[in-house]
């Protein structure tokens, strides 16, 4: 079964609203096996709008990626983002190994 990956990009606007969502999402992504494979670090934007982070997180597959995205523990955590950072997020399918 491939993975499941989530890619976004994000510009964070008000970093002490930001802070709430550091604080609280660390807790969905351990409970869904999330591995970190980009976050943040330096990054070079060749095409379409520059965002200050980049991140890459690798979940066992994309049903898992969209169960943690969906899950109260996210959900809650997303709440203080809102209002806090500008955002895109895809969640992809891997290629079958």
């Amino acid at each position: 079964m491939p993975k499941g990956y989530w890619i976004a990009f994000v510009t964070v606007t008000d970093p002490s609203r930001y802070a709430g969502y550091q604080e609280h999402a660390p807790a969905a992504f351990a409970k869904y096996g999330a591995s970190f494979l980009a976050r943040g670090g330096t990054a070079q934007t060749l095409e379409g709008e520059p965002f200050q982070r980049h991140v890459v997180i690798e979940f066992e597959s994309r049903e898992k990626a969209l169960a943690c995205y969906h899950s109260a523990e996210y959900q809650s955590a997303r709440a203080h983002r809102d209002a806090a950072c500008i955002a895109n997020i895809a969640i992809v399918e891997g290629i079958d190994p």
